[in-house]
């Protein structure tokens, strides 16, 4: 269960805002403040893993809550909810590193999606001792290039077919290249034709006195 403290100066945000922390499962609002320095004061007794956090309050800025949070090393997280959208502003609390920034007024769904992505990194960096890059890649939300391709494709033959192609002195035929990879004649022209979609290959066609025009795949200098 996540434990979560809410900091808002507006009774009626805060009860929208506790309402939507009760409609997710694995969520437990451990308690709420509608002031900087108390807040800060309540965070280091009950120690919540994650604290909802306003800019705007009565008495200190949200922004100072969270560098004194910092300064004291208490173990949570920050997602800033406010309706401050100045880049300044954003910059300065990703710096201090808020896990995330919700714009007020937003929905639900917004809030539900950075909850949902919290809750992956958070399990992620409870259950396991070491991390791959990809599990690092999947927390972050970056997809590799190899994921954008089309299905069936790969980015290590991709790139194993390109390099063979430039050292060719002279446009080259799938056939002719698929020998020198050991490949299959029918995969190497598939990759060569999504290189040559994608402009980084071009092509010329030849034609034979007999049968089926040739295309000959070159890297231009």
């Amino acid at each position: 269960m996540i434990k979560v403290f809410l900091v808002e100066d507006d009774p009626m945000v805060l009860e929208v805002n506790a309402g939507f922390i009760k409609k997710i499962p694995n969520l437990s609002l451990i308690g709420h403040s509608r002031a900087g320095n108390e807040a800060i004061v309540l965070i280091e007794k009950m120690k919540p893993d994650l604290v909802l956090l306003d800019m705007f309050l009565p008495d200190i800025s949200g922004f100072e809550v969270l560098k004194i949070i910092r300064e004291m090393e208490i173990p949570t997280d920050i997602i800033m909810i406010t309706a401050a959208r100045d880049t300044k502003t954003i910059h300065e609390f990703f710096r201090l590193g808020a896990v995330d920034y919700i714009v007020k007024p937003f929905r639900f769904d917004r809030f539900k999606t950075a909850i949902e992505a919290y809750e992956n990194t958070w399990k992620k960096l409870r259950d396991v001792s070491d991390l791959k890059q990809e599990d690092i890649d999947e927390m972050k939300q970056i997809k590799t290039t190899e994921e954008y391709l089309p299905k069936g494709l790969s980015e290590k033959t991709m790139r194993q077919i390109l390099l063979a192609l430039i050292d060719q002195d002279e446009p080259t035929t799938a056939e002719q290249l698929a020998s020198i990879l050991g490949m299959a004649r029918v995969t190497v022209r598939r990759y060569l034709d999504y290189l040559v979609q994608q402009g980084k290959i071009q092509f010329e066609v030849k034609y034979g006195s007999v049968g089926r025009p040739s295309h000959y795949y070159f890297c231009e200098n």
